[in-house]
């Protein structure tokens, strides 16, 4: 058995060259967008409000849920944050009102710590009247209230 030297006809020699493929593979580009995806699904109800507040209970009806709405929260240390972010009793009202001017039919929700004092949780909502805001609701968890003690009736 012998080996030719030779080329063959039109100089092409045996093996081809091969084309690189020049499509982008999608797949894993879309396995990731989903596992993203469900991330997002999973934590986006969870980054409702910053500030721990643990909420009273009652037996309402829900008020649904209203992307536009601004969240005045009252910790149990009668502190006061708008949003995320700690506010002093002077400032509320006129941060709110700046803020309202864009959108005058926006809601301001008041969520109230369980062991604040009542008084104060109507100090806050005294403030949002007194600085002309008018649609103003509270926030409690759903469920049956806390059972709570007989008090004592005159005769």
């Amino acid at each position: 058995m012998g080996a030719s030297i030779a080329p063959r006809r039109g100089g092409h020699s045996r093996r081809r060259r091969s084309h690189q493929m020049s499509d982008i593979n999608v797949t894993p580009m879309v396995d990731v967008m989903l596992v993203l995806l469900i991330i997002f699904m999973v934590t986006a109800p969870l980054m409702t409000t910053g500030v721990k507040v643990d909420l009273p209970r009652a037996s309402t009806a829900s008020l649904g849920k209203d992307t536009e709405a601004l969240t005045v929260s009252v910790t149990a240390e009668g502190a006061i944050y708008l949003q995320d972010q700690a506010m002093p009793d002077t400032a509320l009202a006129p941060r709110l009102q700046a803020i309202t001017q864009a959108n005058p039919d926006v809601k301001i929700y008041v969520r109230g710590d369980a062991g604040v004092n009542y008084g104060r949780v109507m100090e806050v909502m005294g403030l949002l009247r007194q600085g002309g805001l008018e649609k103003v609701a509270l926030i409690t968890q759903p469920g049956q209230p806390a059972p709570q003690t007989p008090t004592k009736t005159r005769r």
